[in-house]
């Protein structure tokens, strides 16, 4: 009897359906993008802003000042005293009442000159040009605060983490669209809610919220569309990565012409409302129903496929039979009982860790420099167009793990060349770096790729979203990790970088090749991936009939 993947060739493997499916799911890429990078232009840090006197507000009422005339008294007798503050962290340790002149508000403090005076910390006091620019201004993370900045962007990376373990496992258990759905309108609540949040916790909450569910509408949406297309076609994954990219260079456009961060955060959360016109577009994925014993509703899918693609399903496929092997509620120790699955869950765990580590790193290494942030975030987003170019010209000519191995590789060659380069080179430092941004952009669309074939059905949601957690824990240490090293040593961390993504490119040579290979159906399948290769890289069928149609 035939496989499912032969009833799916018949149907069409990437006819008008599919590419209909793809292209909406792909828009999931752009709005995910904006959420995962959106910290720097919610969080960019304020032009022009001050700690203010206590008594300043009601004085500079009485006194008529413009900002600018309250930042000049208590501000420039700072300069003038010769002190090293910028009246940012740090005021005069005076207090201004009524019995103040307008006009010469330091001369009830008698002889003293303002070298003399003392200074002291702020904390909660500070006076913004622009209060609604960012969150750095809303919520006073400045100063000793500072910190709190990069803790918004590990607590969003935390909630991916969350989402991969949450999210994966309710849409293996209860089903891909009904998953990816929630997760969109979670997406967008928690996204109008975090742009009004009343304090910094409320945020910090409601961004956790929106991590999770992000993570579930980008993960569940990048398996529905494996899961539809034949074994010959999945390379359109990696144009799935392309979108994200696209929206890494839409981002910038859409911060240049809104000037506050509630409006950002609204325009990058709000089109999440709109995924939820997918509930009369989008179908199940027919594979899942097989393994959740729902035959009949699998059968009309396909049907509903070949309708739409102009081809038509011969009358034997009137019954549809699934796998044998037991549907389970998936765990940890299922991806690890067996010495392929033991394997490659590892070697993709790592893979993941260090793409997200290596890739975040470099990103913010760039923010560090300085310069137009608008363009260098677009030029940045740039960059990443050849990388999937290059995969697509490669991937399927030459197979996975060859670009995936060499792409690490590359990628942590450039960042130790880059770490002792000279900076009186910039040009040369710029043009390396970038090459090792390229590499590990490669290597991170890859992995999403690789780690969706090398799972069966009943465990590939949860076996992407658990592998894919370390991306997030990566992400999470990446900026503290940047910015503690470089404190030591500018270019440590590039040191650091080399190593993990050096190690992780000959890794990932130990994975079984998965081109042109039908996706597993059981661990069975997946235990015999590696003997489908013969020598010469000619494609070799199943031995196992573990599923029919």
């Amino acid at each position: 009897m035939p496989s499912f993947d032969e009833v799916l060739k018949e149907a069409g493997e990437f006819g008008r359906f599919q590419k209909r499916v793809f292209f909406l799911l792909c828009q999931t890429g752009i709005i995910f993008s904006f959420l995962f990078t959106s910290v720097v232009f919610l969080g960019r840090a304020p032009d022009n802003y001050w700690c203010r006197i206590p008594g300043a507000a009601a004085l500079s009422e009485r006194c008529g000042w413009t900002l600018e005339e309250e930042r000049n008294f208590t501000v420039l007798p700072l300069h003038l005293g010769n002190r090293s503050s910028n009246g940012e962290c740090k005021r005069l340790d005076i207090v201004w009442d009524a019995s103040v002149s307008c006009t010469s508000p330091l001369a009830h403090c008698g002889n003293s000159s303002a070298g003399n005076l003392s200074l002291t910390a702020c904390h909660d006091n500070w006076v913004y040009t622009q209060p609604h620019s960012s969150i750095v201004s809303e919520y006073n993370l400045v100063c000793g605060n500072a910190w709190m900045l990069d803790l918004s962007q590990a607590i969003l990376n935390l909630g991916f983490l969350a989402g991969a373990f949450t999210l994966g496992y309710a849409a293996d258990r209860y089903g891909r669209i009904l998953i990816y759905l929630l997760s969109c309108l979670g997406v967008g609540i928690c996204g109008i809610i975090v742009a009004f949040a009343p304090n910094f916790t409320v945020f910090l909450i409601f961004r956790f919220l929106q991590g999770v569910f992000g993570k579930g509408t980008w993960m569940t949406c990048y398996v529905i569309v494996t899961e539809i297309i034949g074994s010959d076609q999945r390379i359109i994954g990696i144009v799935i990565q392309i979108f994200f990219t696209l929206g890494i260079m839409i981002l910038p456009g859409i911060a240049y012409l809104i000037p506050t961060w509630q409006g950002i955060q609204l325009a990058i959360s709000l089109p999440n409302f709109l995924f939820l016109l997918y509930y009369w577009v989008v179908p199940e994925s027919p594979r899942w129903l097989l393994t959740r014993k729902k035959g009949e509703k699998a059968l009309k899918i396909m049907h509903d496929i070949a309708k739409h693609n102009g081809k038509y399903l011969s009358p034997h496929y009137s019954e549809i039979t699934i796998s044998n092997e037991e549907v389970i509620n998936p765990s940890f120790l299922d991806l690890v009982r067996t010495p392929q699955m033991r394997r490659n869950t590892l070697i993709l765990m790592y893979a993941w860790f260090t793409s997200a580590l290596t890739y975040q790193g470099l990103v913010m290494r760039l923010g560090i420099v300085g310069g137009n942030l608008y363009l260098d975030f677009f030029i940045s987003g740039a960059v990443e167009l050849p990388a999937a170019l290059l995969i697509l010209v490669t991937i399927d000519r030459i197979g996975r793990r060859l670009p995936f191995g060499i792409s690490n590789i590359v990628a942590g060659i450039a960042c130790l060349i880059a770490a002792f380069l000279p900076e009186d080179i910039p040009w040369l430092k710029m043009t390396v770096a970038t090459l090792g941004r390229l590499g590990i952009t490669m290597a991170f669309e890859i992995v999403y790729l690789v780690n969706t074939e090398l799972y069966p059905t009943t465990l590939r949601n949860f076996g992407v979203s658990l592998c894919s957690s370390l991306c997030d824990l990566g992400g999470i240490i990446a900026p503290f990790l940047l910015f503690r090293l470089a404190a030591i040593w500018l270019e440590l961390p590039l040191i650091i970088f080399s190593i993990l993504a050096v190690v992780c490119g000959l890794l990932v040579l130990l994975l079984p090749e998965t081109k042109g290979i039908s996706l597993p159906e059981t661990v069975e399948d997946v235990e015999h991936l590696s003997s489908h290769f013969g020598k010469c890289g000619k494609k070799q069928k199943y031995q196992d009939t573990n599923s029919y149609i």
